[in-house]
């Protein structure tokens, strides 16, 4: 198992642009290079989804990122997987509602790793407040391909209730793209989860730097 307490992942706060993969719709191109080009364009934490890949080759895609990112200052962050993130050295874990509990993910990261975990109702979201986790993910804000297996949307008005109500770092995800996204931080959020917008798009870069543009 790598090391990953050397740094303390817990005081980075930039997440800003928080890129999301999925390899299925990056048009044909390698998970790095997109990664890479979203990193330049601003994005400020990757998170790796693997829904579908077996155990070797999602600790391979880990590791292979977490040599190109950390050395940047740029966390990755693995979805589910607390082997997989261990292993690769990762900076901190994101989890659901039914994946690891919160608790027992701090536990086996450490205390420097960031520990996210997806919210899908008010009741959830308070709940977190009592959770050693570094930010929520506030899911979604609105319907998107991407996830179905979640509740109704939050909306806009969802998020200014999430914002006033609660002290957590809201990362917000689900349905984000250039044109609604200047509302979703109004309405809160203080970070941007996009998944299609960057891997799908012409230029990750110029993708991911679009959005950055939006944070004051």
């Amino acid at each position: 198992m790598e090391e990953n307490t050397m740094k303390n992942w817990r005081a980075y706060r930039n997440y800003g642009v928080y890129l999301v993969t999925d390899r299925e719709l990056c048009l044909g191109r390698p998970l790095d290079e997109v990664v890479l080009a979203a990193v330049r364009g601003g994005a400020g934490a990757v998170q790796l989804r693997e829904k579908h890949a077996d155990s070797r080759e999602f600790l391979a895609l880990a590791r292979a990122l977490v040599s190109r990112l950390q050395p940047m200052g740029i966390p990755l962050i693995v979805n589910d997987r607390a082997d997989i993130a261990l292993a690769a050295g990762a900076a901190g874990l994101h989890v659901g509602q039914s994946d690891l509990p919160p608790e027992d993910a701090r536990r086996l990261m450490g205390e420097n790793a960031i520990i996210g975990l997806s919210v899908e109702t008010r009741e959830e979201l308070l709940a977190a407040e009592k959770l050693d986790i570094d930010y929520v993910g506030i899911s979604p804000v609105f319907a998107t391909p991407t996830k179905t297996d979640t509740l109704a949307p939050w909306g806009l008005d969802g998020l200014r209730w999430a914002r006033e109500h609660s002290p957590l770092t809201l990362v917000a995800i689900g349905g984000i793209h250039r044109e609604n996204a200047a509302a979703v931080l109004e309405a809160g959020a203080h970070s941007l989860a996009v998944v299609s917008e960057i891997c799908s798009a012409d230029s990750p870069e110029e993708a991911a730097r679009g959005l950055k543009a939006l944070f004051r």
